[in-house]
């Protein structure tokens, strides 16, 4: 999924973008609420994972203008405040859960995972085409009953790609998803981790490349 960090202390912003890049996330940091509402407004974000006490504009600010402008992603509010009337007063402005500080970070990647199904279509626990299984939960991949060692954008891009039952996926969506920001969209990111994909699962060839539209699994 993509997610926004927002989170005014850069050393805990970094260490949770790690933790959920370590788990296949594309990750993007915003470490003050105008900064967020500039991110969210440019890219399309699964999950906004966003700290209550932020500078330039707060973070009930934000979610307001967030759920205002009709924006898709599901926002998870961190704040250090553990009253229930400010649990309350969180979710009544729009956030969609709500997790106090100190927090596991396990709990926060069950939690964005939670939130990210309600973004999305229902899908299987266990993502299955063409003699491909991909387990989201295990983050493992088999061919015909052979793992697959996956790098973390390889395993994006299958999952996008699986998530599509046989559609389309334009090199820009998988961009979108797999990558952060940062990313070029004139690089052969996108190319090279198909290429790669598909050497590593091996023949007979699934991922198809449409000309001048994208990627599928038929």
């Amino acid at each position: 999924m993509r997610v926004l960090v927002v989170e005014d202390e850069p050393v805990l912003a970094d260490a949770i973008a790690e933790w959920l890049r370590e788990e296949t996330h594309a990750v993007d940091i915003a470490l003050d609420g105008a900064a967020a509402l500039e991110r969210a407004t440019v890219n399309d974000y699964d999950v906004i994972v966003l700290d209550r006490d932020l500078p330039v504009v707060h973070g009930d600010e934000v979610c307001r203008r967030l759920v205002d402008s009709g924006a898709a992603a599901r926002v998870l509010m961190l704040t250090a405040a553990a009253e229930v009337a400010d649990r309350v007063r969180g979710l009544g402005i729009g956030a969609d859960d709500y997790l106090t500080k100190p927090f596991a970070f396990a709990e926060l990647s069950a939690r964005i995972q939670a939130l990210g199904r309600r973004c999305r279509p229902a899908v299987p626990p266990v993502l299955r085409r063409a003699g491909i299984s991909l387990d989201p939960a295990r983050r493992e991949v088999f061919r015909d009953g052979r793992y697959v060692p996956l790098s973390r954008k390889e395993f994006a891009v299958l999952s996008e790609l699986l998530r599509a039952e046989g559609a389309v996926v334009s090199a820009e969506m998988l961009l979108e998803k797999a990558w952060d920001e940062h990313a070029d969209p004139f690089t052969g990111a996108v190319r090279l981790a198909v290429l790669k994909l598909r050497r590593k699962l091996g023949g007979p060839p699934v991922v198809e490349t449409i000309t001048g539209a994208g990627y599928r699994i038929p």
